[in-house]
């Protein structure tokens, strides 16, 4: 297979097409290879328009979620970040090519040494991967300028928000299926916070996202 030709086609084909024209972004999904994040089986259909499944059951998001996501959150050279789901390691590498430090949690023991094999390829000195429910976020490194949720929650959860510095920025998928919302989420002040619709989507449920399940009514 041509990952170079499958790799520009995703591109093109996909993220240009969804509205990401950042050129930092697009030089990042040529530079960082997506297909080392994945298995050996999977490393053909990196490049598809689709949520891949990763050994423990979980999914990266599709392309161009990613790189609009990221688009959306203006990372700075200067941002720490925070990352909730660490995964393939992935969206980790696109983020620390991008911020001054990335701290990423992973609520899966063996996941996060997945990750950290995939990651020793980029060479990268400005990660730390942390074992933990990112749900709650990552209170002891806090506050961050930029937080990517990596799946999906009910809705924004306090405590995240509670982490942001001012000026900072949160880019979480919140909802229920069959429609989900991509959320940007700033920090104006210390008790003011903005929300901006940036696109609509489905992604899979982080786990334990039942911890800020909403009140249904029963009736």
């Amino acid at each position: 297979m041509d990952f170079e030709k499958a790799r520009f086609n995703m591109i093109e084909q996909q993220i240009r097409p969804w509205n990401v024209l950042d050129t930092d972004i697009l030089d990042l999904m040529f530079h960082v290879k997506r297909e080392d994040f994945v298995s050996e089986a999977l490393r053909t259909l990196a490049f598809t328009d689709n949520e891949l499944p990763l050994p423990n059951g979980s999914l990266m998001l599709q392309p161009k979620i990613e790189a609009r996501m990221l688009q959306d959150l203006n990372v700075q050279p200067t941002d720490k970040a925070l990352e909730i789901g660490t995964g393939s390691g992935y969206v980790t590498a696109l983020l620390a090519s991008l911020a001054s430090h990335v701290y990423s949690v992973e609520i899966d023991a063996k996941q996060r040494e997945r990750a950290a094999e995939n990651l020793k390829q980029v060479r990268l000195q400005n990660i730390t991967l942390l074992e933990g429910n990112g749900v709650s976020g990552l209170p002891a490194h806090a506050p961050y300028d930029v937080i990517f949720v990596g799946g999906s929650l009910p809705v924004v959860p306090d405590e995240l928000k509670q982490q942001l510095a001012i000026g900072g920025r949160m880019m979480i998928v919140t909802g229920d299926l069959p429609v989900m919302r991509a959320l940007l989420i700033k920090r104006v002040s210390e008790q003011d916070f903005s929300s901006e619709e940036m696109f609509d989507t489905c992604v899979a449920r982080l786990e334990h996202a039942e911890a800020v399940e909403p009140e249904r009514f029963v009736f």
